[in-house]
């Protein structure tokens, strides 16, 4: 597994153990509880690196498909099922996960900057 500098991963988020080398986490990432990322598809008898950029929020109880690659500065809402590549500054939910919103801007840990000038 590859998981960078200050990510935080849940004790009860699931890495997919059979492919461990398959799980790459960026940077300040946040990937919370009931999350389930798997790298391996059993059925077809595949192996597909799975990549999370820096910077983003993976929501709770989410679940991340193999061969996924979500960008740097994403939002993935809770219990979102993503089975496709998302681009970077994206927010996605749903099941199957769909972008709802882009040009979203996150810093450490996926937390949304504010949009209102100070």
């Amino acid at each position: 597994m590859d998981i960078g500098q200050g990510t935080i991963v849940s004790f009860s988020a699931r890495l997919d153990k059979t492919n461990p080398r398959g799980v790459h986490i960026g940077k300040y990432t946040v990937v919370t509880f009931g999350v389930a990322v798997l790298t391996h598809d059993h059925v077809n008898t595949r192996d597909r690196d799975v990549r999370i950029g820096d910077n983003c929020f993976i929501g709770a109880h989410s679940i991340i498909l193999p061969g996924v690659t979500i960008g740097n500065n994403c939002i993935v809402s809770a219990a979102s099922v993503v089975v496709r590549d998302v681009p970077a500054g994206s927010l996605v939910t749903g099941n199957p996960a769909r972008i709802v919103e882009s040009n979203v801007k996150t810093d450490h840990y996926g937390v949304r900057r504010s949009t209102t000038p100070d």
